[in-house]
């Protein structure tokens, strides 16, 4: 196989070599002399042997580094045969030939990938590309070799608009409709990497009628480097639509506060603690602890965890001689807390099994990690803690008031409130997905429930930015935007999946369930240096009261009505 292409190679060079020398002779009025083209051919072939295996380059898969690489070959091998003429052939006729061939194999090389690739690959599809800058132009460059055609570029950039690339032409998002006239399109990719959600969700509200399919590329900080960027195009999610990505996201704070450090992570295989034991060993964690009573969820957050070390820590929060035990091996400096029971419904169903495990589980954690001497303890909260409907709420309420009362011996305590995090386990929108899949209307219980909802990565990171600017005491709540309608959001993701058979059905509040989520008991009366991250008003709850009265609730036949002592604010909605 090598033989070949190097002998295809080496009759190339001599043809093209030939050709061109015949051509300069003549314009600059010189007879033909063999041993300087065959010198030159020799130096050629030589160099085209040895540097970069230039022989071996593929004309089908060239690029526009292989065509530099053809450039740089021959020009070495031009400062080699340049000064054994030296006096002997003019220098203006050896510069002149060379440019010659430069031109002519690069020609040659194009013409031949251009007829290969148009020939191989009949275009079916068309694709109209987002986004004119390098993103943009990599990927027309890839679609050669694809069945999609590019029919224009979109750009906002009014200079470069009514322009061409490559003689596609370059239009604003206002020319399209007239472009395509009654069709559509059938693809659109956005191949602006650096864009926010604001501007991609502006793109897909003013343009997915035009098309079939809409598909991005990966953030900056996703996109693998040195790939294809067409094979990391993705289909545009419900997530792409409203995730928030907060503008002040201090990642060298949250460095500080990670790296080096040995973490315990409760609920380390839930959504919240997998993401967060995921972003310790990204800023440079020196030892994590992952606790979960969940034996698949251990194993599956262990799996991805690699490049730090890593203990893994079979156990309940609510066995306080165990997590006593846990503490006493490995002395965490930093607690994060995501351990507990979320779903509303199933708490309302299960109401001893949520105290036990929601509050009596943040309880031992809190104890323990005062005890051990933990520098910082990070617990997650909730906006159902909020003037709450439901047990899950109500719990969590109590969780922060023994957070924001227990704080001392040199244990800085805080908790951070927040609201739905986008494809967490048990939320709406894995729900829907798998109502899409099989074919069913989409259940959404009221048609004005409305929910914040943040990505799991940015809510995360921003835990861990608030457990480092903390000093024990705050319950953080994170800016989590507008609330969104839960049949907004259904209508987008039928519309998304082009199920437009698919509807939407009202099956009515469920145990617990208020229509709208608040993040504020009063309003904030601290700021942060962060606009993302607010500060909740303190709640003064003397401990021994607290400890008192949680203890009651444990034996309490009435755990409702002791609930409602211990969290004046919460109103019960169980239907």
């Amino acid at each position: 196989m090598n033989i070949d292409k190097r002998v295809l190679n080496f009759l190339v060079i001599i043809t093209l070599s030939f050709t061109t020398f015949l051509w300069t002779f003549f314009i600059f009025h010189m007879p033909f002399e063999l041993n300087v083209v065959l010198s030159v051919i020799l130096v050629r072939m030589v160099s085209s042997f040895v540097i970069f295996s230039d022989y071996s380059l593929s004309w089908s898969k060239a690029s526009q580094k292989t065509f530099l690489i053809k450039s740089f070959v021959y020009i070495v091998a031009f400062l080699v045969y340049l000064p054994l003429f030296y006096g002997k052939v003019r220098f203006a006729f050896l510069l002149s030939e060379l440019f010659l061939y430069l031109f002519a194999i690069n020609f040659a090389m194009y013409l031949y990938y251009y007829i290969i690739n148009k020939s191989r690959i009949r275009k079916t599809k068309t694709v109209v590309i987002y986004g004119a800058g390098r993103a943009g132009i990599k990927l027309e460059s890839e679609f050669a070799n694809t069945q999609y055609r590019v029919k224009y570029f979109i750009d906002d950039d009014k200079i470069i608009q009514n322009r061409s690339i490559d003689s596609i032409q370059v239009i604003s998002k206002y020319k399209l409709k007239e472009k395509i006239g009654e069709g559509k399109f059938d693809l659109l990719v956005i191949a602006m990497p650096s864009a926010g959600q604001d501007r991609i969700k502006e793109i897909y509200d003013n343009l997915s009628e035009y098309f079939n399919h809409i598909q991005i590329l990966p953030s900056l900080d996703e996109i693998l480097e040195g790939g294809d960027f067409a094979t990391q195009l993705k289909n545009i999610s419900v997530e792409d639509l409203l995730a928030r990505h907060p503008k002040d996201l201090d990642k060298n704070k949250i460095s500080s506060f990670v790296k080096d450090k040995t973490i315990l992570i409760t609920g380390a295989g839930g959504s919240i603690g997998s993401e967060i034991s995921r972003q310790c060993e990204k800023y440079g964690a020196k030892k994590l602890i992952l606790l979960d009573h969940s034996e698949y969820n251990l194993y599956s957050i262990a799996e991805e965890i690699k490049k730090i070390d890593t203990a893994l820590v079979m156990q309940s929060v609510v066995n306080r001689e165990f997590l006593d035990e846990t503490f006493k091996k490995y002395k965490p400096e930093i607690v994060i807390h995501a351990a507990a029971y979320k779903h509303v419904p199933l708490v309302e169903a299960n109401i001893e099994e949520a105290i036990l495990n929601n509050v009596i589980g943040t309880k031992n954690v809190i104890d323990m990690a005062i005890k051990h001497g933990a520098k910082k303890f990070v617990m997650i909260s909730t906006d159902k803690a909020v003037r709450p409907t439901n047990v899950m709420g109500t719990t969590k309420r109590i969780c922060e008031l023994y957070s924001q009362n227990s704080n001392g011996n040199g244990t800085e305590i805080v908790a951070v409130r927040f609201g739905n995090v986008l494809g967490s386990s048990g939320s709406v929108i894995p729900k829907f997905k798998s109502q899409i899949e099989n074919g069913q209307n989409l259940t959404v219980t009221h048609p004005d429930i409305t929910r914040y909802f943040m990505l799991i990565p940015e809510a995360c990171e921003l835990v861990l930015q608030a457990g480092a600017i903390g000093r024990g005491g705050e319950i953080f709540i994170l800016d989590m935007g507008e609330p969104i309608k839960i049949v907004d959001l259904a209508q987008k993701m039928i519309e998304l999946s082009g199920r437009l058979d698919i509807k939407v059905e009202f099956s009515g509040l469920r145990p617990g369930e208020k229509l709208y989520e608040e993040l504020l008991i009063n309003e904030s009366d601290a700021k942060t240096p962060y606009d993302s991250i607010t500060v909740a008003k303190p709640t003064k709850y003397d401990i021994n009261k607290l400890n008192q009265d949680i203890e009651e609730l444990l034996t309490s036949e009435d755990k409702l009505s002791k609930l409602k002592r211990i969290v004046p604010e919460f109103n019960h909605q169980p239907n």
